[in-house]
């Protein structure tokens, strides 16, 4: 194994006087799959009695609603309605229909590699183990401060939008934002099972609810309103199906079509979340597969009809979404869904679906801890993080990650002040585009990925996941997120708007920022693909798969659960 190229020499820092082992799956036979993990990850096995292990307690259905969870973020609530007084409904349909197809290939190499590895955290190690060990440590580095200010930012948000409601509004915005930090912290703390329930419940919260809306949108549309008055397509004539953006005919449309591929970009974030708890999935090579081949219906069914129903509900300059988007009203008062519901004349449904996007952003923030203390994990395993972060609770928990990564949800409170809010602003400016370098950086290392497995005389058909039209997918992905990256502040250059482009750029350097220096620190290489370490922790995997039961449905009721969980 080759795994100085990558981490400078970890191997060292897990040795103790302990002798190593060379048979995993005898650990997990003996020991448990946990340990057996452990033991083949670190080459050592009093090293992985010493620090312990996560604990693969996600089951079935929770990786299935996290994916589901990570699909629906509240970009699909609130951010759209941006995108959509920007460019017009047909161009935000266009828009997230091809940021979608990028998303879908971008996923399609991950489901790939974390199927053949699924580790705790993934990303940073895939980057280290097949591209580069600077790679690892700026995306793993990188990912973790845009989940921690993340982290942040949705807990702010969760706070501002239970002002919706008059009652809430007279209560000092500390007060709620206390509540949700001791919440999400409670829901990670313990046992990564109790995570996944609270997010099968939220995303079961949203799927419903979004179904809900199309299902609103499609009876609306067709005249089974309160007002009787049928919709068609009558706001893609008037005021019309695309608008121009900092530009007139043509160009102004392609413009304001281009907007919303940033948008979407943006509203996409978190898709990844599913390759991150693969490290903690039950049966991983059946559950991570699973997952990561319903990404495309997903995104076609909630993002392509969800985008076509905002477009048939209201027209895109309509004032009351207008105004409360440029007075930054709170909660669902931006939201085009709400609006949508208020010219239908459904009283009811403002309240429900504030009440669902105060979920939505209490679900990011419990996802975004969660991301954030295992991609820490990961650079911990990597070398790249100190090894007392690899310590873990009995049940499996890496507890100092999660106390470390929710210690900056404090940034939160100062949010609650105008002075300190704009340093809270100015941190959130600094992973905006934090999401496109990782799904770069995921793009690149499933292209050599895929050049170790050729290397190494392993052939794809022999995969429990073999991604369609490999290597195209991934450079197409590459392609498509580079081009988004340098140009998704077009807007700043005219007239130049400085902390515009501040807030478009600033993630250029800061990633190639900690890229160098790692380079530079430990002299670190690009790896060859017949050294790509693609094995380490591949035995005990191998060896629990035959742990794992078969699900085997009793009846037909079972049956549908068993294909939807």
């Amino acid at each position: 194994m080759e795994e100085e190229a990558y981490n400078g020499g970890a191997a060292e820092k897990y040795s103790n006087e302990s002798p190593p082992f060379d048979d995993p799956s005898r650990i997990v036979e003996e020991k448990g799959i946990r340990l057996g993990e452990a033991a083949d990850m670190y080459g050592d096995l009093g090293a992985a009695e010493e620090y312990g292990y996560v604990t693969r307690g996600l089951k079935s259905r929770h990786i299935q609603f996290i994916a589901l969870g990570g699909t629906i973020g509240t970009g699909l609530f609130l951010g759209i309605g941006s995108a959509f007084t920007q460019a017009g409904p047909l161009s935000v349909l266009l828009g997230y229909s091809f940021t979608g197809l990028a998303i879908y290939a971008m996923m399609m190499s991950l489901g790939e590699m974390a199927t053949w590895l699924p580790l705790p955290g993934a990303i940073p190690q895939f980057c280290a183990r097949y591209v580069d060990g600077a790679m690892g440590f700026a995306v793993g580095w990188n990912n973790w401060y845009n989940s921690a200010i993340t982290l942040c930012a949705e807990i702010s948000a969760a706070s501002v939008v239970i002002q919706f409601w008059n009652g809430a509004a007279d209560i000092n915005v500390a007060a709620w934002i206390s509540i949700i930090i001791v919440l999400i912290i409670f829901l990670n703390i313990f046992a990564v099972a109790i995570y996944g329930e609270a997010e099968f419940i939220f995303a079961s919260i949203k799927i419903i609810t979004i179904v809900g809306l199309i299902i609103f949108a499609f009876i609306i549309d067709l005249g089974g309103g309160p007002t009787r008055d049928r919709l068609g397509f009558r706001y893609w004539n008037h005021p019309g199906a695309m608008k121009a953006y900092k530009g007139t005919g043509s160009a102004g449309r392609f413009l304001g079509f281009f907007s919303v591929l940033v948008n979407a970009a943006f509203s996409y974030g978190g898709v990844e979340l599913v390759a991150v708890a693969a490290g903690e999935a039950e049966n991983p090579r059946h559950n991570i597969p699973k997952a990561v081949r319903r990404v495309f219906w997903r995104i076609l069914f909630f993002y392509v009809l969800g985008t076509l129903a905002i477009g048939v509900l209201i027209p895109y300059d309509e004032p009351r979404l207008l105004g409360a988007i440029a007075a930054g009203a709170p909660g669902g008062a931006a939201s085009p869904w709400v609006i949508a519901v208020y010219r239908a004349g459904v009283p009811v449904l403002p309240s429900i679906i504030n009440a669902v996007i105060l979920t939505s952003a209490t679900s990011s923030a419990n996802a975004f801890l969660f991301t954030g203390s295992r991609y820490l994990y990961a650079l911990a395993q990597n070398g790249q993080a100190p090894r007392f972060l690899l310590t873990c609770s009995k049940r499996g928990v890496p507890y100092y990650c999660i106390a470390i990564t929710a210690s900056i949800s404090l940034l939160t409170y100062m949010s609650c002040s105008s002075g300190a809010n704009t340093v809270f602003e100015w941190f959130q400016r600094l992973v905006t585009i934090a999401s496109l370098f990782t799904w770069m950086s995921i793009s690149i290392a499933y292209i050599r990925f895929y050049a170790a497995l050729k290397a190494q005389g392993i052939d794809r058909n022999t995969l429990v996941f073999k991604s369609p039209f490999q290597p195209y997918t991934a450079w197409f992905s590459l392609v498509f997120f580079v081009i988004i990256t340098l140009f998704n502040g077009f807007y700043t250059f005219g007239p130049f708007l400085r902390d515009k482009f501040i807030t478009a750029y600033i993630g250029i350097p800061i990633y190639f920022a900690l890229y160098a220096f790692w380079k530079v620190f430990k002299r670190t290489k690009w790896i060859p693909s017949a050294e790509a370490d693609i094995h380490t922790g591949k035995a005990a995997l191998d060896a629990a798969d035959a742990h794992w039961p078969e699900r085997r449905p009793r009846n037909v009721v079972e049956r549908i659960w068993f294909w939807i969980a």
